[in-house]
């Protein structure tokens, strides 16, 4: 069971839902853009796919939006970009705020309840991660079907339950195989990091029933869940998960993989994010 979010301080008697407000008010302003349809937010490897989600309106730093930070990893750039695509105004976070950062939870999912106090309905949640089956071989785009949150905590705050069935939208998934009719899916087992998993953790990811492994995502879809927002979910295998090749783990293998996949990873998100 999940221990709840840290309690607002008493120095900072900001809630999450006006600290959200008050960035996406601000993201109004810098884009001059009022609403966006559509939010995604790109994980590690899939930078190199947003330059063909759509038209470049305005793109900022992260910085400017107050509640939000410099990007702490390789593989995401600190950027917030505004597409436009369609007659969808797209979102996209081309870096996120994880868990082991050690900034709290408020702070992994301020931009995923920024992004619904600025009108959107829709987020696509995508990342890189371990595969637990051999045929994904690096580069292998995979829905994910349900998570396990291993991280022991959940970032809602009080008394408010959740219903997190379905959580990453079944419809979605399905608009996403009249895309691309070859797409897996999995469970995916987000372990708190930075240390990668062991071969035993392994052993009991796939008994609890994961096939894919990482270190973000399942809070961030908590909360947008909360915020009433219909969710999928897309992982990019980078690499087989630890004990299954005998290799060890890299995140420089993240970054290449996704390089690799990059136009297969933007023709896929230009396809699907415009008709979501």
């Amino acid at each position: 069971m999940s221990a709840p979010a840290e309690p607002t301080s008493p120095h900072d008697p900001t809630t999450p839902a006006e600290a959200a407000s008050e960035a996406a008010a601000r993201l109004a302003e810098l884009t001059g853009v009022p609403r966006h349809d559509v939010a995604v937010v790109l994980g590690s490897g899939w930078l190199p796919a947003v330059d063909l989600l759509g038209e470049t309106v305005a793109e900022i730093a992260t910085t400017d939006l107050p509640g939000f930070s410099a990007a702490a990893v390789v593989g995401h750039s600190g950027k917030i970009r505004s597409v436009r695509a369609g007659d969808k105004s797209i979102l996209v976070f081309l870096s996120r705020t994880h868990y082991y950062e050690g900034k709290g939870v408020r702070a992994v999912v301020h931009g995923v309840r920024t992004a619904a106090a600025a009108g959107c309905r829709t987020i696509v949640l995508t990342n890189g991660c371990g595969g637990l089956k051999e045929s994904w071989t690096p580069g292998t785009p995979v829905l994910i079907s349900d998570h396990i949150n291993l991280t022991g905590r959940s970032p809602i705050e009080g008394a408010e339950f959740v219903d997190l069935t379905d959580l990453y939208s079944s419809r979605l998934r399905a608009l996403c195989r009249e895309v691309e009719p070859t797409l897996d899916e999995g469970v995916y087992v987000q372990f708190p990091g930075p240390h990668y998993e062991t071969p035993a953790e392994i052993g009991m990811v796939r008994a609890i029933g994961g096939q894919l492994v990482g270190m973000s995502t399942t809070l961030e879809a908590i909360a947008a869940r909360q915020a009433g927002m219909e969710v999928l979910g897309l992982s990019l295998v980078t690499n087989l998960a630890a004990g299954i090749s005998g290799e060890p783990l890299d995140h420089s293998e993240v970054i290449e993989a996704g390089r690799a996949a990059a136009t297969r990873m933007g023709n896929l998100l230009g396809a699907v994010v415009p008709r979501l």
